[in-house]
């Protein structure tokens, strides 16, 4: 197969084509990894409460694999103790077998002066009792996790058990019914992996350059954001972390990549998909804007007279390049496009593809738009989704 210039500097084009195949949108997916190998491929998938035509975490491996049934995601992410969740880019999960690379992270909430909320003397200690006697348990198992007050006036059990979370005493492998599920780590965590004895470079050298093989390429703010690292954590390790620099086209920074996604040229064929707003491919505005052009940004937060987009925009992938966004709901067997912005008329087909087999997935058996840029496209996407 023909190959990248070494240390090269790649055209913008080649990034592109580098980043969606590092991401798994590029070429044929691997259906016998299956969702859990999706997992290992990204290294981590972002959770989030939103939930539209599904959570963001089912839509992940769905953009990659297709209609991968909703309980085999849930199946693989939680059952068999192959994954974990932790702070990564945010809430994620995470493969397993990287217990010990966050070992830094744990030590940094074990040093922390001060936390947000006031611990009970014997709160954290009697949490960790009732694990122990009586196995996994959620937050309201342990005695409730709120307070009387507001949605953030936690109660001192669950307040106790978060700390344990971040410091690693504790550790969530199951998500019910969108609950944490709380265990002792010495139990959930397999024997070998079970420890703190990586030192802060050797954790930062592995996720600088998981997140390089992730990304396929990026910039320092690219890698560094993956799993949210500092910067200057960053400088300290990535002249040791295996990743090349490299230059590209119509980017102001310098970059790395990923020597294995240099060795051969991007080829296969692209998907057409709806991608999660918590999407890796999208999660940093930034990155985005600067590879493909299209300004991202979740207005889920944003109070409903000033949304552009609408409150859950799902970016639309297709042949490579983001060329729409539609804004989901569904009433009933309905999913409906609350507003749809197309790049241009030739976007019309991949989207009418796209909202059809997201429909199909969560099982809607129609799809109505409701409101487009202009008349024109509604209609043309109303025509394109009926032949």
């Amino acid at each position: 197969m023909t190959s990248l210039p070494p240390a090269a500097e790649l055209s913008a084009d080649e990034a592109s084509r580098i980043a969606l195949r590092a991401q798994g949108f590029l070429g044929a997916p691997d259906r016998r990894g299956g969702v859990r190998g999706v997992l290992r491929h990204l290294g981590a998938v972002q959770l989030d409460t939103i939930s539209v035509l599904a959570r963001s975490h089912e839509l992940v491996p769905y953009a990659r694999l297709g209609a991968v049934g909703r309980a085999t995601v849930e199946e693989a992410y939680w059952s068999g103790g192959h994954s974990f969740e932790y702070w990564s880019h945010a809430a994620c999960v995470l493969p397993v077998e990287e217990w010990p690379h966050f070992a830094f992270r744990r030590r940094a909430y074990r040093s922390r002066p001060h936390w947000g909320h006031e611990l009970p003397d014997g709160a954290y200690e009697q949490v960790i009792k009732q694990l122990r006697a009586e196995g996994p348990l959620t937050a309201t198992d342990l005695g409730g996790a709120k307070n009387k007050g507001e949605w953030w006036d936690w109660s001192a059990s669950k307040i106790a058990v978060e700390r344990a979370l971040m410091y690693g005493e504790v550790v969530c492998t199951e998500r019910r019914g969108w609950k944490r599920v709380y265990d002792l780590a010495e139990r959930a965590i397999p024997d070998t992996l079970l420890h703190d004895d990586l030192d802060d470079a050797e954790c930062l050298r592995r996720l600088v350059r998981l997140a390089g093989q992730s990304l396929g390429v990026g910039t320092r703010a690219d890698i560094a954001d993956y799993h949210r690292l500092k910067a200057e954590e960053f400088d300290a390790v990535v002249a040791d972390s295996g990743l090349v620099p490299v230059t590209v086209q119509g980017w102001s920074k310098p970059a790395w990549a990923d020597p294995a996604a240099l060795a051969t040229v991007p080829r296969g064929r692209h998907r057409t998909t709806l991608l999660s707003p918590f999407d890796s491919l999208v999660w940093e505005r930034a990155r985005t804007e600067r590879i493909f052009g299209f300004a991202h940004r979740l207005e889920a937060y944003v109070p409903k007279p000033k949304r552009i987009h609408g409150y859950f925009a799902m970016p639309l992938l297709a042949g490579g390049r983001l060329v729409g966004r539609v804004d989901p709901a569904r009433e009933g067997r309905t999913l409906v496009a609350r507003q749809v912005s197309l790049a241009s008329p030739k976007a019309v087909e991949p989207m009418a593809q796209a909202l059809l087999e997201a429909a199909a997935w969560v099982g809607c058996d129609a799809v109505r738009v409701e409101r487009a840029a202009t008349p024109g496209e509604a209609a043309a996407l109303t025509a394109a989704l009926a032949g």
